[in-house]
């Protein structure tokens, strides 16, 4: 294939980057001669992530719009000018063949510079509900690549493709030898049933303090079952005291693993029965990608309630189980409990899920890349 000149710009969190990561990862494999360019925002993780995978970035003095403090969104106007000169800038330099948007703060101005300077644009939506940028980037983008059904009420019909959600390529199945090297990698009991609960790097309060209440009431139902947590860097601390206190007279804490941070997912999946996460959509795609069972919380946190969309995508297709985050305390690790002892109903959501998956998505994505200049030129 010819080479090509493309910026990938968006970020802001994992689930941004990793997907940008991947798409840049197949246009690298299609041709080692690709040139990619990332652009984030500053102050974002983008700016450390993307260069340690081998990548150069520039980044935009750009933020989101601040719903807690209004005030801070008096600049908005300003930075998002700013942003987009500086990014029409960046393309007259770098000159690309293709412009890709992931979603994230820095990804709406260098589309919209893109698309007032003519420059081909492919966007990647990966929630069940489009976010206001890219549902105006849109009207004007070539392709809109999504990994959930019924986005035309987003988007041009004629332009969306269904890709999928790109994913760390170790995202697979668990094979026998995977899920006994997850369980000794994590220092697990291979005859015990295994529960993974995800709550990201920075933590979750609504499932940690699912986990607590559990404890408190004395750990009901769990004596043949160890919990893998990630309970998240900002708790790690407070529930390491609060763990201690609780020790004396509980067995059960001892099967009770909790880390600020897994850098094995795919280990961790390999070895879970049973996973317990919020449903962002890197999570939802990584998720279907091994084939596990989950109870999933939407954040209740986040724009348009996205995340409640996304869940039941895979709700729908009796792939997982919702509880809502009001509900988590009293419900979810009960429940959780009730389901990783219950292996047909575990064996039918694993086989409902693997049927949603899109492992290919990022290969996918950067084929659709080439096809856009394809057309452009018949």
């Amino acid at each position: 294939m010819k080479k090509l000149k493309v910026i990938i710009s968006g970020g802001g969190t994992g689930g941004h980057i990793f997907p940008a990561l991947s798409i840049a990862d197949s246009l690298k494999a299609l041709n080692p001669e690709n040139e990619i360019l990332f652009v984030g925002a500053n102050g974002r993780m983008e700016m450390d992530r993307v260069p340690k995978a081998g990548y150069p970035i520039i980044g935009l003095d750009i933020h989101g719009f601040d719903r807690k403090n209004l005030f801070k969104n008096l600049t908005l106007p300003f930075k998002l000018w700013k942003s987009i000169r500086k990014s029409k800038k960046i393309i007259d330099e770098f000159q690309p063949d293709v412009v890709v948007g992931v979603g994230g703060y820095a990804s709406f101005p260098l589309l919209k510079a893109a698309q007032l300077k003519g420059i081909p644009t492919l966007i990647q939506e990966q929630n069940g509900f489009a976010g206001k940028a890219n549902q105006r980037i849109g009207k004007k983008a070539e392709k809109i690549c999504v990994a959930f059904e019924g986005m035309e009420r987003f988007f041009p019909a004629d332009r969306i493709i269904m890709t999928g959600n790109p994913i760390r390529s170790c995202m697979k199945p668990a094979t026998p030898e995977s899920k006994a090297e997850g369980i000794e990698f994590y220092g697990l009991d291979p005859a015990r049933k295994h529960i993974l609960i995800v709550g990201g790097s920075l933590g979750c309060k609504t499932l940690n303090d699912a986990v607590l209440g559990w404890i408190e009431t004395g750990c009901p139902a769990g004596n043949d079952v160890e919990i893998l947590w990630q309970c998240g860097k900002y708790y790690k601390k407070d529930i390491d005291k609060t763990m201690l206190v609780m020790a004396a007279g509980n067995p059960t804490l001892s099967r009770i693993h909790h880390t600020d941070f897994i850098s094995r997912m795919d280990l961790a999946y390999a070895a879970a029965d049973l996973v317990i996460s919020r449903s962002g959509a890197s999570s939802i795609s990584e998720i279907c990608a091994c084939g596990k069972a989950s109870i999933l919380v939407p954040s209740p946190n986040v724009t348009e309630d996205h995340q409640t969309v996304n869940a039941m995508a895979l709700v729908r297709k009796d792939a997982a189980v919702l509880i809502k985050d009001s509900e988590a305390r009293e419900r979810l690790i009960y429940k959780a409990m009730e389901l990783v002892h219950n292996k047909e109903e575990l064996t039918k959501m694993e086989q409902n899920v693997l049927q949603l998956a899109k492992p290919e998505a990022a290969r996918t994505i950067a084929e659709e890349v080439y096809r856009i200049l394809e057309e452009k030129e018949e």
